[in-house]
């Protein structure tokens, strides 16, 4: 997934990482938000979610000390990147706010 992590990240659309893990109860109240999301903006925005726990290389590599942990990227340079439960609302507003 390496190779393909850093391909993804450096991509012309912006992409949104949602690093979760499985047994993370926060996590699993993300995960329905990203689908509505990912829904409502088609491909302005590509919305991966990496588990920490099967990438734990990316995790380090990217300091993911806390799940969820948000980020995004566009052409391989971060935007913005937040831990904990966000809001459909929050992450289409900073999504928008980058594609401008």
């Amino acid at each position: 997934m390496k190779g393909n992590f850093n391909k993804i990240i450096n991509s012309n659309t912006p992409v949104l990482i949602d690093f979760f893990a499985e047994w993370c109860g926060p996590c699993k109240a993300q995960t329905p938000v990203i689908q509505e999301l990912s829904e409502e903006m088609g491909d302005l925005v590509r919305i991966i979610k990496i588990d920490i726990d099967k990438n734990q290389h990316i995790a380090n590599a990217y300091n993911v000390r806390g799940v969820p942990t948000l980020a995004l990227y566009h052409k391989g340079k971060l935007l913005w990147r937040q831990s904990g439960v966000q809001s459909k609302a929050q992450l289409k507003s900073i999504i928008q706010q980058h594609l401008n």
